[in-house]
């Protein structure tokens, strides 16, 4: 019953701290561009796990495992949330993007299974079926503003699409690794290198855009901090968690309840309006995760 109630907490936690991601992304649009966020914000935690995994004097991957551990944090937060930032920054909706990502369990579910042997129940991929229903009904009146007028100099758009789902491809990817030999790692260090490997590529990512732009206020060090500790921190080292002690598909299905979620959230912080329609999504989400979990 304890290891019951326990995971039944960790999901429900990694489930609010993952939503607000979305409202983070919001936050800090006025004051900094996006990668240069993402590197502060990666190359915090990175440093916050090396302290925690020094002081506890873990041991550190070494030779390739170190080298696929910065290739699974590149590709789990550097890829997917740098892509994602910028194909929204070229005029992709942010709720066509959202719902994009909420392919990915599907994703994990269908490459799961010849990769790890994880067999997900048609009872399973029913409850995928309607997790995606319902993040489609919480996005849809973002998706009906979805024609809004692009950007000026923006890329073309058949590359902007490309772009974005490179990023749920790249995210899956990032779990899936989680599976495999780099599972044996102590998840403190193992999150050290990996948000050091996220922190490259946004590094990477910043240079290539030339993004500058840091203005400095309260909510911008409040949403890094958050950014840092509670996204990047604790909600990613649970995904991890949680992929590494059961199947990846049931794992990542709690990701269609981020949307819903989120929504709440705008409705309450920012006054956003939360339609009826959105609250039927949200009840179609929770059941379609209940039955690819159960």
């Amino acid at each position: 019953v304890r290891h019951s109630m326990s995971v039944v907490i960790n999901a429900v936690l990694f489930v609010v701290l993952w939503s607000t991601g979305f409202v983070v992304a919001r936050a800090i649009t006025p004051f900094a561009d996006p990668n240069l966020f993402l590197l502060a914000r990666f190359g915090g935690t990175a440093a916050l796990f090396t302290l925690v995994a020094l002081a506890t004097r873990v041991a550190w991957p070494r030779g390739r495992d170190l080298g696929k551990h910065l290739l699974a944090g590149a590709l789990l937060q550097g890829v997917y949330l740098g892509a994602g930032y910028w194909a929204v920054a070229q005029g992709l909706s942010a709720g066509v993007m959202a719902l994009l990502g909420a392919l990915q369990p599907l994703l994990t579910a269908a490459v799961a299974a010849p990769l790890l042997g994880e067999r997900l129940s048609p009872r399973g991929w029913s409850g995928m079926v309607l997790g995606l229903i319902g993040v489609a009904l919480v996005l849809e009146p973002k998706l009906a503003a979805a024609g809004a007028p692009v950007p000026h100099g923006s890329a073309p758009p058949w590359l902007v699409i490309v772009i974005s789902v490179l990023a749920v491809f790249s995210i899956t990817a990032g779990t899936l690794f989680q599976k495999t030999s780099l599972a044996k790692a102590d998840i403190r260090s193992a999150s050290a290198v990996q948000n050091l490997g996220a922190a490259v590529v946004a590094a990477v990512l910043a240079l290539a855009l030339g993004e500058h732009r840091w203005i400095s206020s309260v909510p911008l060090w409040a949403s890094l901090a958050w950014g840092i500790v509670m996204l990047s921190g604790v909600s990613v080292t649970l995904l991890v968690w949680m992929v590494r002690r059961g199947d990846a598909s049931r794992a990542t299905a709690l990701l269609f309840l981020a949307p819903p979620l989120a929504a709440l959230e705008g409705y309450i912080g920012f006054g956003e309006t939360l339609l009826p329609v959105q609250i039927a999504g949200f009840v179609f989400a929770l059941a379609g995760v209940w039955l690819a979990r159960s």
